[in-house]
């Protein structure tokens, strides 16, 4: 391996590195969301903020299975969570750490557009 040029940064870096189980849940997050089909739900519950199954499904212009299925995933990684009231599930995101990455997504896509 070769010799870092600046060794205390280095060091510096490396002791900040999350762990490899954190690196790991953070790429499945990220995969999660490099799906178009779930990012248009992400971004109608951050719009619409908690909307059912039905609802989703018709403004993202999806399947109500399709929807179900992607809101079965963002739930399992912690990105939406679900109300119960009788039958019916209402989703919206999970926290406000969600609402801030989808935010700063936009935000970042918007700007390489305005650069161009």
């Amino acid at each position: 391996m070769a010799r870092p040029v600046e060794p205390a940064k280095v060091a510096r870096v490396i002791a900040a590195l999350p762990g490899a189980d954190t690196v790991a849940e953070l790429a499945d997050v990220f995969g999660l969301l490099a799906d178009p089909g779930r990012l248009r739900l992400l971004t109608a519950l951050l719009e619409g903020g908690e909307m059912c199954v039905r609802d989703l499904a018709v403004a993202s212009g999806q399947s109500e299975s399709a929807v179900s299925h992607a809101l079965r995933l963002l739930r399992a990684s912690r990105v939406v969570r679900v109300r119960r009231d009788g039958r019916h599930g209402y989703y919206r995101l999970d926290d406000t750490h969600v609402r801030l990455l989808l935010e700063l997504a936009l935000a970042h896509v918007g700007h390489e557009r305005e650069d161009a």
